[in-house]
């Protein structure tokens, strides 16, 4: 049960637009957002920060969402590990890929470059931070240095989620947890505390 109660939509008209972007492509809004909106300034710059990083043209959107997945089992995110793989699943990426991401390593549906940069995005995602140079010498040979920034972007902005929905406890939405429930069962994925 979430530990802080979210605003309610209604009273947040000012971030409707960000409400209904987030709804398009997601099918639901994020728990998340309405508990955000309660500091000052948070919303927005949040809002900010995650269009920069998720629509930059630097890297497909699909390998964003598998970043963060990684970077969010990393830190041992439930919520955010199930907003991002239906979030996979909604750019039309397999089922058998988005349960196969816990084997990124070893699962033939992952090309090398995906490896190399999944396999930083989970070290940067761990605390303390397990990154490594061999990391980034194994996706520079896939990756410009601008796109290795954009990786290392969509990592940093799960991490704010990550401590954000873990701490609070944030009551995950029914859509993204009947998705986890049916593809990463396999996986040991639980909702855990997020389980409303």
């Amino acid at each position: 049960m979430a530990r802080i109660d979210p605003l309610p939509r209604d009273g947040l008209p000012q971030h409707e637009e960000f409400f209904r972007a987030a709804e398009q492509f997601m099918g639901f809004v994020p728990n998340s957002l309405f508990t955000m909106a309660r500091v000052p300034g948070l919303f927005d710059a949040f809002s900010s920060l995650t269009r920069a990083v998720f629509f930059n043209d630097l890297i497909p959107p699909q390998l964003v969402q598998m970043l963060a997945f990684v970077a969010s089992a990393g830190s041992g995110c439930r919520y955010c590990q199930a907003h991002t793989a239906k979030s996979i699943g909604n750019l039309g990426v397999s089922d058998e890929k988005i349960a196969a991401l816990w084997e990124f390593e070893t699962s033939a549906l992952f090309d090398d470059a995906e490896r190399a940069a999944l396999r930083l995005a989970f070290g940067a995602g761990q605390v303390p931070n397990a990154a490594t140079d061999a990391d980034f010498d194994a996706c520079k040979a896939h990756f410009s240095d601008d796109q290795i920034a954009a990786i290392v972007a969509a990592v940093s902005v799960f991490g704010y989620l990550n401590r954000w929905n873990d701490t609070m406890a944030t009551d995950l939405e029914d859509a993204p947890g009947s998705f986890a429930d049916r593809v990463l069962v396999e996986g040991g994925w639980d909702a855990g505390k997020h389980r409303h």
